[in-house]
């Protein structure tokens, strides 16, 4: 990317476990700086900010009345979020969210279609889209030489111990939306979907291990019809102890594609073998943290440069919620025992 034509500010809304990940990202990244912090929690504003010579926020109203407030980095739990984005649309402020969008697939669309009818751009943290061996895949599937895809297999083997659910609200669906899927899986069904294109049906079980005490699932399995015709499968856990790096393994015409700890590993028909990418932490095992923060950078750089130039981020609310769309299938599925049809 060249050099940005002017550093923009940006106002991290949250101070929870990620914020710190952002924090360095911005301090490492180039054309954006961390100009405040607003969190309910004051202390940890202030933990954030006085490293970075920002500013602490007393609310959002004086974030969306601050003309310096170039964008919005919003990280709260997701029933928090439509109160607090309220006030950024009405000044304008474009926002970057943490996935996911809200706690289910209609939440997640009101919220997407009130930053469209207020013209303000909306862009989702999917860092793994950021990943080198991620961009290989996407340009291999785009060009079109791998052929027809004909099976899809997506495995997400985590672990978190007892000890990350017994913060308040976590893993229920009153703060979460859910578990597994909706707070760990949607990173790999986004990337997921972004290749293969959309599901139309999936067959799915979910369930709580005695691993865990929660409300939501911490295992999901499900089979997947695709628009397309290929057909796949997807398991996600977060009980699979001692946690695993999350894997797509993507089987078509010409080739396979295996994408695994950031490395790309094609296998073509013909007997080439070729490897992009460089292998990494995933945050699969009992530090969910355990993951560089340059994805994030990248991802707040190109979300800089779409609000500079006027183009779409990488990825959109629009784009975010076919992952959504996807978890509230496998989810009805899983409840009513039935097939289920994914809504477009």
């Amino acid at each position: 990317m060249s050099a940005p034509d002017h550093v923009l500010n940006a106002v991290l809304i949250g101070a929870g476990m990620v914020a710190a990940t952002h924090t360095a990202a911005l301090r490492d990244g180039s054309g954006v700086r961390l100009h405040g912090v607003w969190s309910r929690n004051p202390d940890r504003a202030k933990a954030l900010a006085e490293p970075e010579g920002a500013r602490v926020y007393p609310d959002i109203k004086a974030i969306a009345a601050d003309p310096d407030v170039d964008f919005a980095i919003v990280l709260t739990p997701p029933n928090a979020r439509a109160d607090l984005i309220a006030p950024l649309l009405a000044a304008r402020k474009p926002i970057l969210m943490e996935k996911p969008i809200a706690r289910d697939g209609a939440e997640a669309r009101a919220l997407v279609d009130q930053c469209a009818a207020a013209g303000v751009p909306l862009g989702i943290v999917f860092q793994h889209r950021m990943r080198a061996a991620s961009r290989a895949a996407t340009a291999l599937v785009a060009g079109g030489s791998l052929g027809r895809l004909g099976l899809a297999e997506i495995a997400v083997p985590w672990w978190r111990d007892q000890a990350y659910y017994n913060e308040p609200g976590r893993g229920t669906y009153a703060r979460d939306g859910g578990g597994v899927l909706i707070s760990q899986a949607i990173h790999t069904i986004d990337l997921a979907l972004s290749l293969t294109g959309p599901v139309a049906t999936v067959q799915a079980m979910t369930a709580t291990t005695r691993f865990h005490k929660m409300e939501a699932e911490d295992v999901a399995v499900a089979g997947l019809r695709f628009a397309s015709g290929a057909v796949g499968h997807l398991t996600a856990s977060t009980a699979s102890f001692p946690g695993a790096a999350e894997s797509i393994r993507l089987h078509f015409d010409a080739a396979s594609l295996h994408l695994e700890a950031g490395v790309l590993t094609v296998s073509h028909r013909d007997g080439r073998v070729e490897t992009h990418g460089a292998a990494a932490g995933t945050g699969g095992g009992a530090d969910p943290m355990a993951f560089t923060h340059d994805w994030h950078r990248a991802v707040i750089e190109d979300f800089a440069e779409a609000i500079r130039t006027g183009r779409d981020p990488l990825v959109t609310g629009q784009a975010a919620l076919a992952a959504h769309a996807l978890i509230d299938a496998i989810t009805q599925s899983a409840r009513t025992g039935h097939v289920t049809e994914v809504a477009p």
